[in-house]
């Protein structure tokens, strides 16, 4: 909800901002309070801050404490608000880290916060197609899932929405990089991907969708879907992905790896 709203608000302004000279040239969310306020009068301009003020203090807390959670995963730490601060002491201090680097990058003069908002959320467009990826995997996780796992008319629509993602994530990466690139040539590139992207997705599930089916027969009865609970985690074996899986993730991989290089180079030559 919190990027559909601010997905929202981004294509609310830059249409306000159509047709001005400020068009296209962002510098941060300040100026675009001064933008509204210098076209739209002095209530516009200050609802757009009271709200930006609201959603960086929601975003601060949920990123910040949604990373410390990943982080505590990955190093094996206790990690819950559920636990007192003594009892989880790595994982509030990886917390408060994350919020006190946050606020220092705000004031410290002379940061360019506009180029860093750019990054950061060109930066979160490339890695949310993998997110995905792994998010389809662990759907599709009989160990973790059960009887609960996709089917497959969700997988094939899984399958779309991921060759979507990973499409205006390709379009963003090359946005940035080269911001000269005309408008014609990003929609060739979004119906070449779609096209690709969805005959392969549907070739994948076609393969896999004699073995998916026989999973959903073994194990579809009500009885099954009310009463299955995860096992515990350190109970679940590694996942075994196919030989075509291991292609996906390592084409995936290396897409991940170039555009990450190619959008940092662009972010220091920005900032030099």
């Amino acid at each position: 909800m919190v990027i559909i709203g601010a997905v929202a608000i981004m294509a609310s302004v830059a249409h306000l901002f159509e047709g001005t000279a400020e068009a296209g040239k962002f510098v941060d969310a300040g100026a675009v309070a001064a933008g509204l306020e210098k076209y739209y009068g002095r209530v516009p301009g200050m609802l757009f801050a009271i709200g930006l003020i609201d959603a960086s203090i929601i975003g601060a807390a949920a990123i910040s404490l949604s990373s410390a959670y990943a982080i505590g995963d990955v190093l094996s730490m206790k990690h819950s608000l559920h636990r007192k601060p003594g009892e989880a002491k790595a994982f509030y201090a990886v917390y408060c880290a994350l919020i006190v680097v946050s606020a220092a990058l705000v004031v410290i003069p002379g940061v360019p916060l506009g180029l860093l908002t750019n990054a950061v959320q060109t930066l979160a467009g490339i890695l949310l197609p993998s997110a995905a990826v792994f998010l389809l995997l662990l759907c599709n996780d009989k160990q973790v899932l059960g009887p609960w796992v996709n089917g497959r008319i969700t997988n094939i629509l899984t399958v779309i929405i991921v060759a979507i993602l990973v499409i205006l994530s390709i379009v963003l990466t090359t946005a940035v990089v080269f911001p000269d690139i005309s408008g014609e040539l990003i929609v060739e590139i979004m119906a070449a991907g779609c096209i690709i992207g969805l005959l392969l997705g549907l070739a994948g599930m076609a393969l896999r969708a004699e073995r998916t089916e026989s999973n959903q027969r073994v194990m579809s009865k009500p009885s099954q879907l009310d009463n299955w609970r995860m096992p515990p985690l350190d109970t679940l074996q590694p996942n075994t992905m196919t030989g075509t899986t291991r292609i996906w993730m390592g084409l995936l991989r290396g897409y991940l790896l170039i555009a990450v290089v190619m959008v940092i180079y662009k972010i220091v030559q920005m900032a030099l």
